[in-house]
């Protein structure tokens, strides 16, 4: 049976052994690196440095205008890399590293990262010519998103719970109806939005992130083929935090009994930071100690929540995604960054 070639892990320990025969290899090991699936592309960031790669037409898929021709058609040009060193402000200050203060900060970091590479993205697939998208739509498309996100998994659950509170008569039925109608309408969110057509790129590139980020916390080389065979899941996906926080949201809800409707809204609203801070805390732990079977076990309804949010890359994708690692790592040292260094970049794979 053929083994692949092994280089040395990240934090200088020899890397495991890996056959080459299985369709999907999963890495055992954290390394402080994470990523985000973008238009025709993907950011990787480490931490004290972050990057994106993406796709470009080639010039035959442009019209005279600079125009893509076939939308369609996915990209066939250059690379295009744009990388920006960053200091977290958790390096800085003590106190923002205490236990789910510092998972709340990280998350707050994590999304204003996000939002800027997937401006730096879709600025790549317009033409030259064309004005940059403003910096101020994308503030407003970071609030519009937050607030789409509480209102639709935090209040309209406790509000349809609400409406039958006097028919549950119990704290204890209230916050479970609740818990299971806050858990279905994600997971119809995520269905609905694994069928549509224009996210299958992206869905494709987040495959090739998680793909690429276990082939470098493996310790192999960096080549498209190497990272093809490791598994599109990861245990540090956003995918399994969000299932995360909507499981940890019903225990944080549960001693605040029988409330009006306003002090349940605001609750939920109030609550939400504590919840994410604490749902780090747990996914941290998780992928730390991933090796465990009893972890494992823990870990299998996010990583099978994966498969609507990820699908199989190309060679090409992969490559993209591997642009972007190389451009992170040529700015940051990650043999040499602690457990510490990965707070930040836990939850963006």
């Amino acid at each position: 049976m053929a083994t692949a070639e092994r280089l040395p892990s990240p934090d200088g320990a020899a890397a495991p052994a890996y056959d080459a025969e299985p369709a999907e290899w999963v890495a055992t090991r954290d390394a402080p690196v994470g990523g985000q699936a973008v238009l025709e592309g993907v950011m990787m960031r480490g931490p004290g440095s972050w990057a994106v790669a993406c796709r470009k037409p080639a010039p035959d898929q442009l019209d005279e205008k600079g125009e893509r021709i076939d939308m369609d058609d996915p990209p066939r040009g250059e690379i295009m890399v744009e990388a920006q060193d960053v200091q977290s402000v958790l390096t800085r200050h003590r106190l923002l590293r205490l236990p789910i203060v510092r998972g709340v900060v990280a998350l707050g970091e994590s999304l204003i990262i996000g939002f800027r590479a997937l401006g730096i993205s879709a600025n790549a697939q317009m033409p030259e010519e064309e004005e940059e998208i403003a910096g101020w739509l994308w503030v407003a498309t970071i609030i519009f998103s937050l607030v789409l996100a509480v209102g639709l998994f935090f209040i309209v659950p406790v509000t349809l719970t609400n409406l039958i509170k006097d028919q549950l008569g119990s704290a204890v039925l209230f916050w479970i109806v609740e818990g299971i109608l806050r858990t279905a309408i994600f997971l119809g969110y995520l269905v609905i939005i694994s069928r549509l057509r224009d996210l299958r790129r992206v869905f494709e590139y987040h495959g090739a992130e998680h793909k690429t980020i276990s082939c470098y916390e493996a310790g192999l080389e960096l080549t498209p083929e190497n990272a093809q065979r490791f598994s599109r899941l990861h245990p540090r996906c956003g995918t399994s935090f969000l299932l995360l926080v909507m499981i940890v949201a019903i225990f944080v809800f549960s001693p605040l009994g029988l409330l009006p409707w306003w002090a349940l809204v605001v609750s939920r609203i109030v609550g939400v930071p504590l919840i994410a801070g604490i749902s780090f805390e747990l996914i941290k732990l998780a992928g730390k100690h991933r090796r465990h079977r009893w972890v494992r076990a823990l870990m299998w309804p996010g990583l099978k929540l994966q498969l609507l949010t990820t699908r199989e890359p190309d060679l090409t994708q992969l490559a993209v995604a591997i642009a972007s690692l190389n451009a992170v790592l040529e700015r940051t040292d990650l043999a040499k960054a602690d457990g510490q260094d990965l707070t930040g970049v836990e939850i963006a794979a």
